[in-house]
């Protein structure tokens, strides 16, 4: 990759250490890298440290008449080609997406025209506060683009996402950006919320198993882990949607801007899903239970001497795909989902039938199981059948998005239109 301008803006934090070895690797790249590190950053890595390392000035001060006179905080904020912002605190964020400039770095930030990577690092309660997520999806909104945090031990002691990504992965999300067309072509990569494909649109979006309860410590489930749901709900938003996602119960951090519910059983599910309408497309992605105990028993079932196994009566959940497809309130567009171990084609277009929806969106569990991180699924509709390669789940999300918003645009006209 040709050397490109990066301008690393360096909040405060523990993680700020992580930007010393984000800017080797820059400079091993052959990128030029200038240095703005904030006053709560100066507290963890130091001017001297950074400069040695840039072979660059460091910039703190706003108000530095010097740095003024040479550069001045409105050139510097335009001369880069991406600006990244790492590690990005709580802090840093709120002040981006409000549009507050009262330091070095923020006026930068609100006065640049180039494209921005912010790579936040926080506690995990902060990461996960409402305001915290409200903010990370105006952003997005802007057209920054905000990295996932890591998840792991916090140097305060808690367990969760929120950890700074590793300098690798930040450096292979800056290479990513630096080989945005908008970019080479020297103009920003800004994408505002009302210029994206799915603005105006509201989704509900269905993801991971039921738990049926049989007694109070057993239940019948499937092996659903919600990761191409949870994929699908952060693409849907990234793509400038309003997404409500119903969620079985999986241990899934809630992608930023997504609004979530959580539920247990199929008739929970049921009757949220039934409260989120009307929307302009329903995916349903969760593998919900087909069965039920048809008696819950309030204590634990114990085993006894006799070495007979204890009755266990079924009843049929509801059927949610294809409730919501009779209803007087049935989105423009239907998409379920179909898990199936052999016939694949043949299963996915029989449900495609019975359930009265316009996609269904079938892969084979049997060659990979759920709980994996790539799929591999064909769409199948009245109209034929689209296969894809294996593929990320993320990446399948966002061209499952694209494909929607086509169908959206000729089923109905945005609402920005």
């Amino acid at each position: 990759m040709a050397a490109r301008r990066i301008l690393l803006i360096i909040g405060g934090g523990i993680a700020a250490y992580k930007a010393i070895e984000l800017v080797r690797l820059l400079r091993k790249s052959g990128h030029i890298v200038r240095c703005v590190l904030t006053r709560a950053g100066e507290q963890f890595v130091t001017p001297l440290t950074l400069a040695a390392l840039s072979e660059n000035r460091v910039y703190t001060s706003l108000f530095d008449l010097k740095d003024e006179v040479e550069m001045g905080h409105i050139q510097l904020s335009r001369e880069a080609d991406l600006v990244v912002v790492a590690p990005a605190t709580a802090d840093l964020m709120a002040k981006m997406a409000n549009g507050i400039a009262d330091d070095l770095a923020t006026t930068l930030l609100l006065a640049t025209d180039k494209p921005v990577l912010a790579a936040p690092a926080m506690n995990v309660r902060m990461w996960l506060h409402a305001a915290t997520q409200r903010n990370v999806a105006t952003l997005r909104g802007d057209g920054v683009t905000v990295m996932a945090p890591d998840e792991g031990e916090m140097a305060c002691g808690e367990y969760g996402p929120g950890r700074l990504p590793e300098p690798a992965a930040i450096k292979a999300a800056i290479d990513k950006a630096l080989t945005a067309p908008a970019i080479l072509s020297g103009q920003p990569d800004f994408a505002p919320a009302n210029h994206r494909p799915l603005h105006g649109r509201r989704i509900l979006i269905t993801a991971g198993p039921t738990h049926e309860p049989i007694d109070p410590v057993r239940y019948i489930a499937n092996r659903s882990s919600g990761k191409q749901g949870f994929a699908i709900a952060a693409a849907a938003v990234e793509a400038g949607a309003e997404v409500l996602l119903v969620a079985g119960p999986v241990p899934l951090p809630t992608p930023p801007g997504v609004v979530r519910v959580d539920v247990e059983t199929a008739r929970e599910m049921a009757t949220e899903v039934e409260a989120g309408l009307p929307v302009d497309a329903a995916i349903m992605v969760a593998a919900v239970a087909d069965w039920r105990a048809a008696d819950t028993s309030s204590q634990k079932i114990k085993k006894d001497s006799s070495g007979q196994v204890p009755p266990l009566a079924l009843a049929e959940n509801p059927d949610i795909l294809a409730s919501v497809a009779k209803s007087a309130q049935r989105p423009p567009l239907l998409v379920g989902f179909a898990a199936e171990t052999n016939d694949v084609l043949t299963h996915a277009q029989a449900k495609l039938d019975r359930k009265g929806c316009d996609w269904i969106v079938a892969n084979d569990v049997a060659a990979d199981p759920m709980g994996g991180e790539t799929n591999q699924v064909h769409i199948v509709s009245k109209n034929g059948v689209h296969s894809w390669d294996r593929l990320p789940k993320e990446v399948v999300a966002r061209k499952l998005m694209e494909k929607i918003a086509d169908e959206l645009d000729a089923r109905i006209p945005s609402q920005s239109d």
